[in-house]
């Protein structure tokens, strides 16, 4: 039963790691850009949108399309980069493995 013992210290050390991993992560942000920068959304490591900046020139009534598409873009571009680098951290910590179950952005 040490082995056990062990692989439970390991387990707890690995939970700490992981939770410290969370919360550096929420402080950190990443930024994505639509339209040539007309549109810039930041997420932080949470997925969590922080912030979105719309071009003034990009505001034109007669077409809310288009703005709405490269908000959407830049949306979901900040989100994607915010999932990456929370990977790419958890990626040190766990050596590569996929975690099922370890919140959004870790694990599968």
């Amino acid at each position: 039963m040490k082995g056990f013992g062990n692989i439970m210290k390991e387990a707890q050390k690995l939970q700490a790691q992981m939770e410290q991993l969370q919360a550096e992560a929420a402080k950190k942000t990443v930024e994505a850009t639509a339209g040539g920068g007309m549109v810039t959304a930041v997420a932080n490591g949470k997925q969590e949108l922080v912030s979105i900046k719309i071009d003034r020139e990009v505001i034109n009534p007669e077409d809310a399309q288009m703005l709405e598409d490269l908000v959407m873009a830049a949306t979901n571009e900040a989100l994607r980069k915010s999932k990456e680098m929370v990977q790419s951290e958890m990626g040190k910590i766990t050596a590569g493995l996929k975690i099922p179950g370890l919140g959004p952005g870790f694990g599968t």
